[in-house]
């Protein structure tokens, strides 16, 4: 062989080294068979705090996972170090088949859906009769995503020495959600706390509720601060001594009952971007038969529909009618909420 006009060798080749190693690189992945099973209890920068039998390890995403957001509830593979001790650190490399999925978006035209708890089977919506004033449109939501996702609701109205809660039972009483009405008193004495957990025993209840309705007090009472401490996950305390959740914390339920809480941070809004417009009506159980009659492809808010008619008999409540083609009208961008 020459080159430039004189005979070359092996010697003359050029090779690119591999910065990586000089291993050839491959498509095919362990498959750890020997991988642990855990339960993701929070995350918190690109740490896991995971579950393993009855320790609490901290994890961090293989690589081989790429994007796959790993959140609360998922349950997982675990290898690498499972002893649990201080600094050290076990890798996820597997993320198990979703149940069910608690998901929302920032806003109604925001596209990017976020994944807020996996593998619940309750949703526990939990909103103040007074002080704030109860959020109707926002429950609504919660419900949707509840149904959407495959969870089944749960109503925990607080604060009825402020105001009565018939208005609002009303208004949810033919959907036969199943509910709790505390005090303020109940609330921050533990009487609430024992008739929720009637409702929490052998479920795993990821809890939701806008700032200053007390569900976050409702859980430290669920899960009292000993309990926090012996599963080694502490939630966060900021600003004036109050008790606020900045992300999604799983906690065994106290009291020796089966079962699972998960607080989630306080929401101001609960966009529905990633749920079909066809399948909102599925969280209207009382409004629902009574769209057989209606024409093909209705937006069910058309001088056509026949939803006008199923609540002129009496049949739903027109605040519901009212809520679902405000719903509606969101999701298609024509309304804001």
């Amino acid at each position: 062989m020459r080159r430039y006009g004189r005979k070359t060798d092996e010697d003359d080749i050029r090779v690119r080294p591999n910065r990586k190693g000089n291993r050839p690189r491959t498509s095919i992945r362990p498959k750890h068979e020997d991988a642990a099973e855990g339960m993701v209890l929070t995350v918190d920068r690109g740490r896991l705090t995971c579950l393993v039998d009855d320790r609490v390890i901290v994890a961090m995403k293989a690589r081989e996972l790429g994007r796959k957001a790993t959140v609360v509830g998922d349950r997982v593979a675990l290898v690498g170090d499972l002893s649990g001790d201080k600094d050290t650190l076990a890798r996820i490399v597997r993320i198990e088949e979703r149940e069910s999925v608690l998901r929302r978006t920032a806003d109604d035209d925001d596209p990017f859906e976020r994944v807020v708890v996996a593998n619940a089977d309750q949703l526990a919506i939990v909103t103040a009769l007074a002080d704030p004033e109860p959020r109707p449109r926002l429950i609504d939501r919660c419900l949707v995503a509840a149904y959407d996702g495959g969870l089944e609701p749960l109503l925990v109205l607080t604060k009825s020495d402020l105001a009565p809660p018939s208005k609002l039972l009303d208004l949810y009483g033919a959907l036969d959600i199943p509910h709790v009405v505390t005090s303020r008193e109940e609330l921050y004495h533990g009487g609430a706390a024992e008739r929720v957990r009637e409702h929490l025993t052998g479920r795993t209840t990821a809890f939701v509720g806008h700032s200053g309705v007390g569900k976050t007090t409702l859980v430290n009472a669920l899960v009292p601060e000993e309990r926090r401490r012996t599963t080694g996950v502490v939630n966060a305390v900021t600003g004036r001594g109050r008790h606020t959740t900045t992300s999604a914390l799983a906690l065994p339920l106290a009291g020796g009952a089966a079962g699972w809480v998960i607080d989630t941070p306080g929401i101001r809004s609960f966009g529905l971007n990633h749920v079909d417009p066809e399948r909102v009506i599925h969280a209207f159980p009382d409004l629902e038969p009574g769209t057989v009659d209606c024409p093909r492809a209705c937006s069910h808010d058309e001088p056509d529909c026949a939803l006008d008619a199923w609540v002129e008999a009496g049949r739903a409540g027109p605040a519901r009618l009212y809520s679902l083609r405000r719903l509606l009208a969101t999701r298609e961008r024509r309304e804001g909420d």
